[in-house]
């Protein structure tokens, strides 16, 4: 292999160690990564689609369970096929593009996800504590701002991002993950990376701040539901699910981030590949589940769709 480096300070081509210690075993995780990946494809694709072929399921929190599946499709193309592919190639490497492409995909689809579970919050809020106003006020272009929020809000903060790394002079080639991250390539640079860090925190800050906003504004919430059993049930039915989604994300996220800082080298490489990839596994697959079958008229409509489609294979 031809070194990545033209020079010590322009890099062309990013080696990702993360798969060094894990090679012996690749075979068992393409068979995974390759059952994985379509079921994940699969099962939000069909919340997307029944949504969509369903007029009654054309309500705000459907809309933005909708987006939360399109985000899950997104964020998972940025990581599955470049790692089934380095599960097969002698040598693992990503362009200088490439890198800045993939960390923009699935950093983007991280926060697109803080930002969409915020805006499912407020429909929740708005639905549970002020019912008679509820259409009034979750009108059709109140739904578009909230969806553009959860897209151009991430888009932003990760293009800003992606500038600042771009303008950085890097001294080294090697990350030491499965994927491109931010943290690891401003690792690598020669220089001060101040302006990054302070800009990476505030965006962190801001989007752990949406989990914080919303978990609060949950407890709101079950205060308001201990006095009537239809609240309690709206609550349970359709909050519960959201706040296993939050917490999930929210937790891996920041374990992945002060890992990437603060995590010591001494920890084993699968150890610290799992803890890479709970963000990127969990969240896209267990989202569509947990609303697919908690949500009865998801459900109920995702039954049907698949019965009919029975009925039509058996004639």
């Amino acid at each position: 292999m031809q070194s990545p480096l033209k020079n010590e300070s322009n890099v062309f081509v990013f080696a990702l160690s993360g798969l060094n210690e894990t090679m012996e075993n690749r075979y068992v995780l393409l068979s995974f990564t390759a059952l994985f990946y379509p079921v994940v494809i699969f099962c939000n694709v069909t919340v997307i689609l029944t949504i969509f072929l369903h007029k009654k399921l054309h309500e705000p929190m459907y809309i933005f369970l909708c987006n939360l599946c399109i985000n899950g499709i997104f964020g998972t193309s940025g990581f599955y096929p470049k790692f089934m592919y380095d599960l097969l190639a002698p040598e693992h490497v990503i362009s200088y593009a490439g890198c800045l492409i993939q960390i923009f995909v699935i950093y983007s689809s991280v926060f697109c996800d803080f930002s969409t579970l915020t805006v499912m919050a407020y429909d929740r809020y708005v639905a549970i504590c002020r019912p008679l106003e509820y259409h009034s006020m979750m009108t059709n272009q109140k739904i578009l701002k909230c969806v553009l929020f959860c897209w151009l809000s991430p888009f932003f903060c990760m293009a800003v991002l992606i500038l600042l790394i771009a303008r950085l002079t890097l001294c080294g080639f090697r990350i030491e993950k499965l994927y491109c991250e931010i943290w690891g390539v401003a690792k690598l640079s020669c220089f001060s990376t101040t302006l990054n860090n302070v800009f990476g925190y505030i965006v962190i800050i801001a989007y752990v701040g949406h989990a914080i906003l919303i978990f609060c504004s949950y407890i709101y919430l079950i205060r308001k539901c201990q006095k009537s059993i239809e609240s309690r049930h709206k609550f349970m039915q359709t909050c519960v699910p959201h706040m296993i989604s939050l917490l999930n994300v929210t937790v891996a996220f920041l374990f992945d981030v002060l890992f990437s800082r603060y995590g010591s080298k001494n920890v084993s490489q699968n150890l610290r590949n799992f803890m890479a990839l709970e963000f990127i596994l969990i969240p896209p697959f267990l989202n569509p589940l947990i609303y697919g079958l908690n949500l009865t008229a998801v459900r109920q409509e995702v039954i049907r769709l698949f019965s009919r489609k029975q009925l039509e294979i058996s004639k």
